[in-house]
């Protein structure tokens, strides 16, 4: 890892409130970092599903050229925004709630507590995060209109400003249902799975917390999270993304309607449009958000802190 996963024994104490906090605080970090390196594919799933699908490394170049490099960072803002929200949420949720639910001190909790966690977890850093997560889909969309018609957001600030100002304070919460279930099904799927696979590598390496569970478990949540969340995802984007026609009409009623609609007119693998691009974003952030969390553990651990 990062860091050393040895650490040393202190005779200092963590007190109380921070060891409640602890959990959420280190995973604001770590989703912080993870997010910073992965946002360019998060733009390009983003894009996908606006257009249905595509090449990946074709948009990525146009958008290069005909955008510069900057418009692999749209949005940004607000997935900092969206991590010291959802993430710390959610990551610092399901910790807490495994521990607090676990039946037996030093046994692994069984699959169902940790599936409850996540999906408890998931919908509580969801309602934390909708906000946040309608600015990233709204300024990330909006690069990829035609100039005359993109609402050129400044910063996440700016976008949620002007949601609310123009749309009314109800707007922030556009697309809250789909984004509540995306984030139960991810998080149900991927926290779950991925303390019961480090569980499962680390008896077959015979080495509690050994590197290679860690990876291995984060791979196989990414994929497991990315499985259960995708269809969820794509209603999601669609309903944060839409406009009123010329009569002021809106394309869906909801969740529920864009999911029939989207079924009668494509077919059910139209909910898994840009699943590779979405798989690639979901695994590898996966894996280095829990690299670094372990890590910033292991620091903390050594330090007393």
């Amino acid at each position: 890892f990062f860091f050393e996963m040895q650490a040393t024994s202190s005779t200092s104490k963590p007190s109380p409130a921070w060891t409640a906090a602890k959990p959420f605080v280190n995973g604001g970090l770590a989703a912080s970092i993870g997010i910073t390196i992965m946002n360019p594919v998060d733009v390009l799933k983003t894009r996908l599903q606006i257009a249905g699908g595509g090449n990946p490394i074709t948009i990525a170049r146009g958008m290069v050229a005909q955008e510069g490099v900057s418009s692999l960072y749209a949005g940004l803002t607000a997935q900092y925004l969206r991590a010291w929200t959802y993430q710390t949420a959610r990551l610092g949720a399901y910790r807490s709630l495994v521990t607090a639910m676990q039946e037996q001190p030093g046994k692994p909790p069984s699959l169902l507590i940790k599936a409850g966690a996540g999906l408890s977890a998931g919908a509580f850093g969801a309602v934390i995060g909708c906000p946040a997560e309608l600015a990233i889909i709204r300024m990330q969309a909006d690069t990829a209109l035609p100039l005359a018609e993109r609402r050129g957001y400044a910063n996440v600030f700016d976008a949620l400003l002007r949601v609310v100002r123009e749309e009314g304070p109800k707007a922030v919460l556009t697309g809250s249902g789909p984004t509540i279930l995306r984030a139960m099904a991810l998080n149900c799927g991927a926290l779950a799975s991925y303390d019961q696979s480090k569980e499962i590598i680390d008896e077959a390496v015979g080495e509690k917390g050994s590197r290679i569970g860690i990876a291995g478990a984060s791979a196989i949540s990414g994929l497991v999270g990315a499985v259960f969340s995708l269809p969820f995802d794509y209603v999601k984007t669609q309903i944060q993304r839409m406009k009123p026609d010329a009569n002021g009409v809106l394309p869906y009623k909801g969740g529920a309607d864009c999911a029939i609609q989207t079924l009668r007119q494509h077919g059910p693998l139209r909910f898994y449009a840009g699943f590779p691009t979405y798989a690639m974003r979901i695994s590898p952030m996966i894996t280095l958000t829990w690299l670094l969390l372990e890590s910033i553990i292991s620091v903390e651990a050594r330090y007393g802190l």
